[in-house]
């Protein structure tokens, strides 16, 4: 691996929109993957860390279960606000710097988390630690459409997601292990050291991938003018609408799990990470099988199969949870088809909405990435707010999500069949 970035001039990066960079192939190729994959993993990990220890955190804090869930919708919807912040900000000074920033703030904030002394706090806290992590979040996004578009953009944002993947899987166990030492707090405190760690990754591995000359200019009216050109392009809407509300079914799932598993299902944390990676591991099984899919079916197939999917999954969710047909398996079986289907319309919900407008990817993948989050924290209390002591609130919620995400797509289908995406 190249231990040093060394600057980017015009050539070394990408000399038009949706033409790969020379320099990334082969070893290059790896180096990138597994870099852009370590930065987007602190999104997931950020998240799904302390999931084992929201019961615990809600009664040493006094907090009923929907405040311990603000918990998440707070950084949900940092994540998404800092997002539209940050986005037309990398396409005017480039993307390495914002990066850094990002993590070096990312540090700061999840210390702050681990020394909050109330509920409010901590929510105030995960919120500013979202806006943090936005930087990480659009800028790995972006990168990906400086260099590549299309089909093969699909293909590298399948790559990430089994590093991404990992994440998820490894988090609430990770959390379960630190949790028999140490108290939610501590859980913060090595999020801090992540944060260091990735910043040093970014500082020696990641170069710039956006050269000067196709930096767009940095002012109020300029971000103003690319999210207006962004938002008149219907089928960019309707692709970041499905994405984000494919994305609520799995911040859903999130903020209603620990609950339901540990305290409904009886599970202790570390047998709840074990539940929760067996649904991962599905969702990341999806993202390895995509590239071999698309390869023969178009990306726009793909996601309509995964949107169906997750649609009917959350149907059969809703009839197990409410019959209690199945107990336990009743409740983990249909969930893995949504979680797995997610896998699919992950990658190519973005690849598709991204392809559209290359000249401005910052912005595109802030909008994308800010709906995805900000989408996702609105559903994910309705969760809480909505709870009766059974799972059917959470299912009922994901199977609204899902079905809508399926209306929208089938509105935009023949248009965006007649697109090439190679």
């Amino acid at each position: 691996m190249t231990s040093v970035a060394e600057p980017l001039t015009t050539t070394d990066a990408v000399t038009t929109a949706g033409t790969p960079a020379t320099r990334y192939v082969g070893r290059r190729y790896l180096q990138l993957v597994l870099v852009l994959g370590a930065l987007s993993a602190i999104g997931p990990l950020t998240i799904d860390a302390y999931l084992p220890a929201l019961p615990a955190l809600s009664a040493q804090m006094g907090a009923t279960d929907s405040q311990a869930q603000l918990t998440i919708t707070g950084l949900l919807l940092g994540l998404g606000l800092g997002q539209l912040l940050v986005g037309p900000l990398s396409d005017a000074v480039g993307r390495r710097k914002p990066l850094l920033i990002g993590l070096a703030a990312h540090g700061v904030t999840s210390l702050l988390c681990a020394v909050a002394p109330s509920i409010t706090m901590l929510a105030v806290t995960r919120t500013l630690q979202g806006l943090a992590g936005a930087a990480v979040a659009v800028v790995s996004m972006a990168v990906v459409r400086d260099l590549f578009s299309g089909i093969k953009a699909a293909q590298l944002l399948s790559r990430l997601m089994l590093v991404v993947g990992v994440a998820p899987i490894l988090a609430p166990s990770i959390g379960s292990a630190l949790l028999s030492f140490t108290s939610w707090r501590g859980i913060f405190v090595v999020l801090a050291a992540v944060a260091v760690g990735l910043f040093v990754l970014a500082l020696v591995a990641l170069p710039e991938t956006l050269p000067v000359v196709r930096r767009q200019p940095s002012n109020v009216l300029g971000s103003l003018r690319a999210y207006r050109g962004l938002f008149t392009d219907r089928l960019f809407v309707i692709m970041v609408l499905v994405s984000g509300l494919m994305f609520a079914t799995l911040f859903a799932y999130i903020s209603g799990a620990p609950f339901i598993l540990q305290e409904l299902y009886g599970l202790s944390p570390a047998q709840f990470g074990v539940a929760f990676s067996a649904n991962a591991l599905g969702l990341v099984v999806m993202t390895q099988v995509n590239p071999l899919l698309i390869k023969r079916y178009s990306p726009v197939r793909v996601l309509l199969a995964s949107v169906t999917i997750s649609t009917a999954g959350a149907a059969a969710l809703v009839v197990t949870t409410a019959t209690g047909f199945g107990g336990f398996l009743g409740f983990m079986v249909p969930l893995f088809f949504v979680v797995s289907a997610a896998g699919l319309s992950f990658p190519n919900a973005p690849a598709i909405a991204l392809n559209r407008h290359g000249e401005a990817a910052g912005s595109a993948a802030a909008l994308l990435g800010s709906a995805q989050f900000m989408i996702g924290g609105a559903i994910a209390p309705l969760v809480g707010a909505l709870a009766n002591g059974t799972p059917v609130p959470m299912a009922g919620v994901i199977l609204g999500a899902s079905t809508l995400a399926l209306v929208l797509f089938l509105t935009a289908r023949r248009a965006l069949d007649s697109v090439s995406y190679e």
